[in-house]
């Protein structure tokens, strides 16, 4: 179906160096004691961007507040976030699954419930033959993609779905990266929902990945890399189809797509691992503060005004109501964050001066 050149080599042997993780990963990221909390930042962050998008205008502080706190969505932007957040809960949750028809629909009816922009019953179903489903321009309203006929859907995506479970003895090889992106093209091609059908190929895209052993994708949002120069991921699906099926557009474009993800990973990275270590230094001696109290530290220092909740700590970094209660509260009483309420709600800001507090306190001892 498509056609795949050598051009692609370089960047393929770059991803597949850092994607699978043999480079060199700060402590808190191998560390599974502290790792969550970078896994959580990451589905946060591909939630939003990937809905962006698609037209969620939902702003990203409140976005990740309703994520962070797990509160109801107001409005068709944030439940466009919440389903692509629990797309990508799915997609970790089933990567040792082969992909079927029923999967897939599984998926899509995730990422598109309540939130259908057509306001039609397409949610866990393929688009029928009298929904007019088009591709369209959104700067110029140009027509610049027309997916092939419903009626071949069930068998055409059977076939995709053969695609993605193969591995290397079962045919020609093919690198597992060059797979993954050609999966996202290829339901792309299809079109095969009336909505949700980009969502659906970039999670499908992390479930290829991650199934075939690049585990760091996991912590990588290529959506928000995408939504820097949107323009240049339509065309490149563009170039694949006016160019004889030549993959080799696409393929370059993602493969860039995940370079840069994985280099902002490590930029992320490099700033989270510093903001806990000024802690830590600011703190010299103190042996009675946890990683999830570091890591809360780290951030005030950065977001003097961020608001923190039980339930927000608690999903931040995966542990249970009581030990996120006594997280907070410790700081709390240490001084170094604000107790107060919103409704019935604990919550918690950080104190005026707090890098002041904290070089005056952070030799006590206890």
């Amino acid at each position: 179906m498509f056609v795949v050149t050598d051009a692609v080599q370089r960047l393929v042997h770059q991803v597949d160096r850092d994607a699978s993780g043999r480079i060199e990963l700060p402590e808190d990221v191998t560390n599974r004691a502290t790792r969550d909390r970078y896994i959580v930042s990451s589905l946060i962050e591909e939630a939003i961007t990937s809905s962006q998008l698609e037209g969620a205008s939902t702003t990203r502080i409140v976005a990740e507040e309703m994520l962070r706190t797990q509160r109801p969505p107001r409005d068709h932007s944030e439940r466009m976030i919440l389903n692509n957040y629990q797309a990508m809960e799915w997609v970790r949750a089933h990567v040792k699954e082969p992909l079927t028809v029923a999967r897939l629909l599984e998926l899509q009816s995730l990422v598109t419930s309540d939130a259908l922009d057509t306001g039609t019953d397409g949610a866990g179903r393929f688009r029928r033959a009298d929904e007019n489903v088009r591709v369209i321009d959104v700067t110029t309203g140009d027509v610049i993609h027309v997916p092939p006929p419903a009626v071949s859907l069930p068998d055409r995506v059977a076939l995709m779905c053969a695609f993605a479970n193969e591995t290397d003895g079962d045919g020609p090889f093919i690198h597992p990266v060059v797979r993954s992106i050609i999966l996202h093209l290829w339901l792309a091609y299809e079109h095969p929902f009336v909505d949700g059908n980009g969502r659906t190929a970039r999670a499908l895209f992390y479930w290829s990945m991650l199934r075939q052993g690049y585990w760091l994708t996991e912590f990588l949002s290529i959506s928000s890399v995408i939504k820097k120069s949107r323009g240049a991921y339509d065309r490149a699906y563009q170039l694949v189809e006016t160019d004889g099926y030549d993959a080799t557009y696409f393929l370059l474009h993602q493969l860039d797509v995940v370079r840069k993800a994985i280099d902002a990973l490590m930029t992320y990275l490099a700033r989270k691992v510093a903001d806990v270590r000024t802690v830590e230094t600011q703190l010299h001696g103190r042996d009675d503060l946890n990683h999830r109290q570091l890591a809360v530290l780290g951030h005030a220092l950065r977001h003097p005004d961020a608001r923190y909740t039980i339930e927000g700590h608690q999903n931040s970094h995966r542990v249970t109501n009581q030990t996120a209660r006594t997280d907070l509260l410790k700081l709390a009483n240490e001084g170094f964050l604000v107790q107060g309420r919103s409704g019935r709600k604990f919550t918690f800001t950080p104190i005026a001066g707090l890098e002041k507090r904290l070089g005056k306190r952070g030799t006590k001892r206890t």
